[in-house]
């Protein structure tokens, strides 16, 4: 399990991620133009929202929808002159209203059907989808009277974009702080391209639009983009924005200026895909992030057999418009290491990543995984697949409660990275994938290969970038992780996971005075972000603030992480019963997969020999909380007992935290 919140895995209760609030959007097919920007709306605000549009054409209609409307923690309502008269609507918001979940909203200004109407009804007939506009509020301060939550914060008007959801996968612990200033715009000032030597050949490659008028093939257009956005970072003549960042800017009345100052490039991709029976048109733009003028254009007709050869022939496109220099640069070409020419199964694999992306459930993980393999069935030589296959696999076992299952799924995960690195070992996702694997199974000798090689492979990737530096700073080779992080913030500078990592690594560097700054920011792009209040716990306790510390883990969405700090700090501010209630409720909550943070209460509370039994069994099911023990100061007390020091040999980490 993930017992030390080391997640590259997924939410769940055992990984700790804030999920975000589930919607079920009911309304009248008939009213689907005026419904989309509703729902890209309340999507943009940070919920999770489920409609019609995602049913796959093979799923059963009937349970997958009366599943969907049980699980939703509010059910929105769109009531028009059609939708009064739907049966499917109304069946829809009866369960909403018997469930005490129903938001209901008019389009027209039409009431509701008798039944319904004893409801305060928002009007949204003026909205215009905007996320900060005043009828947003409103809805948000519905959807959180009926879910008992509050609302994510709307986006500034003039960046309205979607903040990264919360990443199940990739809650890297490393960094270094390199930001002076608070969160927001003003903490991005050193990212304006004016000021980087790089900033000539930066590029951000925005999401491509879907114009096929089925918003079911967003995954398509997205997925492409995606490609283009890997395989030009493979090029180290050019710095390309990360997809945290990059990603979240879509719409059609975007300021293309304000986003290259905001992402620090100099240079925006945009595109758009049109998909009509067997042929697809994909359009190209690369515009001047300084002017908005565009430098380069092109529309592409071709079969959808032929569209990944448009993709190679768009970056290599590109690279040439950046850089002059381009033919001097042996080490690139614009065909990605581990892609596939095989249409069908990129559509599969692109599927199968948007799920992996968007997933807040195993079930998601569960169909993602589905698509995988059906792209490694049509190409099982695709070994971009082969490593998409990893990761979801890992992600799958991060929620398995099953130890002996966990076994098994990492096993086969394991297989998937090195079959990956088999087809193609140049590819830096398939080493970094190796890499978590090998130590989230506490083989860190083993992972270190991997590692390496992904790093000097991934300098244009921030995600990878991340993964290796939360690699070296559990083993502490401190340099290497702030050299990795810096660059990860370069390339993503919105992205509020490489700044919580950032304020991680200092933290386990022991350079304090550098861990709130890039904290702070990371909760400025994202109020609920995982482990930053843990963090900023961990160091009130270590200063003696232990109210502040208990505020900090109060408000931590991890609740694995919240469960181990108010057990520490509540045992001392109202005494050994109001602990053990705590780690009781850690311990049913969590079983064995909170083993190693029972093994931080218990030290913490000076019970040395329970804290090192417990630990013992950690390394015993290979808990991956282990490999925060060479640094986690709430490990003090046991750091000169033999017993500690013969598991952390066991591992392979140096005792680097040894208080004084």
């Amino acid at each position: 399990m993930s017992g030390g919140d080391v997640e590259q895995g997924k939410g769940g209760a055992p990984n700790g991620d804030a999920p975000r609030l589930q919607l079920f959007f009911s309304y009248s097919r008939t009213d689907q133009k005026q419904a989309l920007p509703l729902i890209r709306a309340l999507e943009l605000q940070g919920y999770q929202v489920w409609w019609d549009g995602l049913l796959e054409g093979g799923d059963n209609f009937l349970p997958t929808t009366e599943a969907a409307l049980q699980k939703a923690d509010a059910v929105v309502v769109l009531w028009s002159k059609t939708s009064v008269d739907s049966h499917w609507v109304r069946d829809e918001a009866t369960v909403g209203r018997d469930r005490r979940r129903l938001v209901p909203l008019s389009m027209d200004g039409s009431l509701p059907p008798l039944g319904f109407r004893q409801f305060q009804v928002i009007d949204v007939s003026k909205w215009q989808g905007k996320a900060n506009a005043p009828e947003a509020r409103r809805v948000a301060t519905a959807i959180q009277t009926v879910a008992g939550a509050a609302p994510p914060a709307p986006p500034p008007a003039s960046l309205a974009r979607p903040g990264p959801a919360p990443d199940r996968r990739l809650l890297l612990m490393g960094g270094a702080a390199l930001l002076a200033g608070g969160g927001g715009l003003a903490a991005w000032k050193y990212l304006r391209p004016a000021e980087t030597p790089e900033a000539a050949n930066s590029v951000a490659v925005l999401p491509f639009r879907n114009l096929s008028g089925n918003s079911a093939e967003d995954y398509f257009a997205e997925g492409l983009a995606e490609e283009l956005r890997t395989t030009l970072s493979l090029n180290r003549q050019l710095l390309v924005s990360g997809a945290a960042s990059a990603g979240g800017f879509k719409g059609d009345n975007i300021d293309t200026r304000q986003i290259a100052q905001s992402l620090g490039v100099s240079n925006l991709l945009l595109g758009s895909v049109r998909q009509r029976a067997n042929q697809v048109r994909i359009t190209a733009r690369l515009v001047d992030g300084v002017t908005g003028f565009e430098r380069w254009s092109q529309a592409f007709d071709r079969a959808v057999a032929d569209v990944l050869a448009v993709q190679a022939e768009i970056a290599t496109t590109v690279a040439d418009a950046l850089i002059s220099t381009l033919a001097k640069d042996k080490q690139w070409s614009a065909e990605r290491p581990g892609s596939t020419r095989n249409a069908e199964a990129f559509d599969a694999y692109a599927k199968g990543q948007a799920l992996y992306a968007s997933s807040t459930s195993r079930a998601t993980d569960e169909m993602a995984l589905a698509a995988i393999d059906k792209a490694i069935s049509l190409d099982p030589n695709y070994a971009a697949a082969h490593a998409a296959r990893a990761r979801t696999l890992g992600a799958i076992a991060n929620q398995e409660p099953s130890m002996a299952r966990v076994g098994a799924l990492r096993s086969a995960a394991l297989a998937s990275a090195r079959k990956a690195i088999a087809l193609a070992p140049d590819m830096p996702d398939a080493q970094i994938a190796l890499g978590f694997l090998l130590m989230t199974q506490l083989e860190l000798a083993a992972a270190q290969p991997a590692y390496e090689r992904g790093l000097d492979l991934g300098l244009g990737n921030a995600a990878g970038l991340s993964a290796c530096a939360e690699y070296f700073g559990n083993m502490g080779d401190f340099a290497k992780a702030e050299a990795a992080i810096a660059r990860a913030q370069r390339l993503d500078p919105l992205n509020p996971g490489v700044f919580r990592n950032a304020g991680n690594i200092a933290f386990a560097a022991h350079k304090y005075d550098a861990v709130r700054t890039p904290l702070e920011t990371a909760l400025s792009l994202n109020a609920k972000q995982p482990i930053v209040h843990r963090i900023l716990g961990d160091m009130a306790l270590m200063a003696g603030d232990i109210e502040g510390a208990r505020r900090h883990y109060l408000a931590e969405p991890s609740k694995l992480s919240r469960l181990r700090g108010l057990a520490i700090v509540e045992a001392r501010l109202s005494g050994p019963a109001a602990g053990e209630a705590r780690m009781a409720e850690l311990v049913r909550e969590f079983g064995d997969g909170g083993l190693y943070q029972q093994a931080e209460v218990l030290a913490q509370w000076g019970r040395i020999q329970p804290a090192l039994d417990v630990l013992e069994r950690a390394l015993e099911l290979r808990d991956s909380g282990l490999v925060l023990a060479g640094y986690d100061p709430l490990l003090d007390p046991l750091r000169k007992q033999p017993r500690f020091l013969a598991v952390l040999a066991r591992i392979g980490l140096r005792n680097f935290h040894t208080p004084a």
